[in-house]
């Protein structure tokens, strides 16, 4: 090989090496602002809506009805390729609907069974399996998380506790203010597959601490990941393990899966991002690394199952739902920024006809999809929201909640007065 030939060979081994390296990059960004994506591949959603509609309790079909014309004009309001819905009262699951489509291109129709991405609503999902070590009297949520783990990667870590961990008051950073950068670039490719959460730590165990435990707020999905190692170190499993046996199966919650394992009979909807109004698959991603941080697939049913079992004694008993659910102090005695609780944020909202009511919540942003989970004890009520897209403003999608209470809390009350 002359030596001009080499320099040509090396040179563009070199330039496709880098494209390879950076292409993720370009897709990270692409996906945060709508004037760098490509223009081509692009689809139209089709015109025409598929829709299905669950009716489990025939007091509230009337209920149901006006809650699908709500999926479908809110739907068509966000350009959505679809939106599901289910609620759960009294914990029964009383209704789920689905409008649109899983996959736009080959025009395969939303269902009430089909799974989306949850994005960071697998956060409540992953404490819910905490909640249960707790009720289970395994781990105390003050003690520092090395009682329970003795060979975490960063000692700084030691002292951390649970209670810090799942209100993000522990200090470590958002991926944003990774620090670690081999992790900060594994977590923008997200071409890496992990097998255990313990080996997912690698991204962040070089990273600079944010600040002293406890001394402020700083949501981070590493949080939940080391947390999710603190709960199977406790469980003796793997965290999938211990999901399974814990929440998973006695809620059968048979749809809730990790994103990256495919299950033959789970239909799981296509993930979009969009342009306008058309709409194109994402981008190939691994979401391995942040399982109990956002890394799950689920129905909205299956949510408002979770959200359901938060309202029952015999699940989660009642000190423990209390403590889970009390916003949490900073050293200085101030509640943090988000009134974030354990996995819950809680907040109060103006219904009409009803008036404030106070809920638990989480939302969830992911690769393509968003969607929100809420409870409102005051009503025994749980509701799961999801769609296969993301929208400019979150809420632009999650507020159809307000619509939908609007209508079931009513309901609920006609149908315990025994009026039609």
């Amino acid at each position: 090989m002359t030596l001009g030939r080499l320099f040509r060979v090396t040179f563009l081994s070199a330039v496709l090496g880098l494209i390879w390296l950076l292409w993720p990059v370009y897709g990270f960004y692409s996906n945060q602002f709508e004037t760098l994506r490509l223009p081509f591949g692009w689809a139209d959603i089709p015109d025409a809506s598929s829709s299905e509609s669950e009716l489990n309790n025939p007091s509230y079909k009337d209920a149901a009805e006006a809650a699908m014309d709500i999926l479908s004009h809110r739907r068509s309001e966000i350009g959505a390729p679809s939106l599901s819905a289910a609620i759960s009262i009294d914990g029964e699951l009383v209704w789920a609907g689905a409008v649109g489509w899983r996959n736009v291109e080959k025009e395969l129709p939303a269902t009430v069974d089909t799974t989306y991405r949850i994005g960071s609503t697998s956060k409540p999902v992953g404490i819910t399996g905490l909640a249960r070590l707790v009720a289970e009297g395994k781990i105390d949520l003050d003690e520092p998380i090395s009682t329970y783990s003795s060979d975490l990667p960063n000692q700084a870590w030691n002292k951390f506790t649970a209670r810090q961990l799942a209100s993000h008051t522990a200090g470590l950073p958002g991926y944003e203010e990774n620090d670690d950068w081999v992790g900060l670039y594994r977590s923008i490719a997200l071409r890496t597959r992990f097998s255990d959460p313990k080996t997912s730590l690698s991204m962040v165990d070089g990273a600079s601490l944010q600040f002293k435990p406890g001394d402020d707020f700083l949501y981070s999905g590493f949080d939940n990941i080391l947390l999710s190692v603190i709960q199977q170190e406790i469980a003796g499993k793997t965290f999938n393990e211990h999901m399974a046996n814990r929440v998973f199966a006695p809620l059968l919650m048979t749809s809730t899966v990790p994103d990256h394992i495919k299950v033959a009979d789970i239909e799981q909807a296509t993930s979009y991002q969009a342009k306008g109004n058309r709409v194109k698959p994402w981008r190939s991603v691994d979401l391995s690394h942040k399982l109990a941080a956002g890394g799950y697939v689920s129905t909205p049913s299956n949510l408002a199952r979770l959200g359901a079992a938060w309202l029952d004694d015999t699940f989660i008993p009642d000190v423990v739902r209390k403590e889970f659910w009390t916003p949490v102090e900073l050293n200085n005695g101030e509640v943090n920024e988000q009134n974030y609780a354990l996995g819950f944020r809680r907040n109060t909202a103006m219904i009409d006809g009803i008036g404030e009511i106070t809920h638990l919540n989480h939302g969830g942003v992911s690769k393509g999809a968003q969607c929100w989970l809420m409870i409102v004890p005051e009503h025994n009520i749980a509701l799961a929201i999801s769609t296969n897209r993301r929208t400019e403003a979150f809420f632009d999608f999650a507020d159809v909640y307000v619509d939908l209470l609007e209508i079931f809390i009513p309901a609920k009350q006609r149908a315990e007065s025994g009026s039609n």
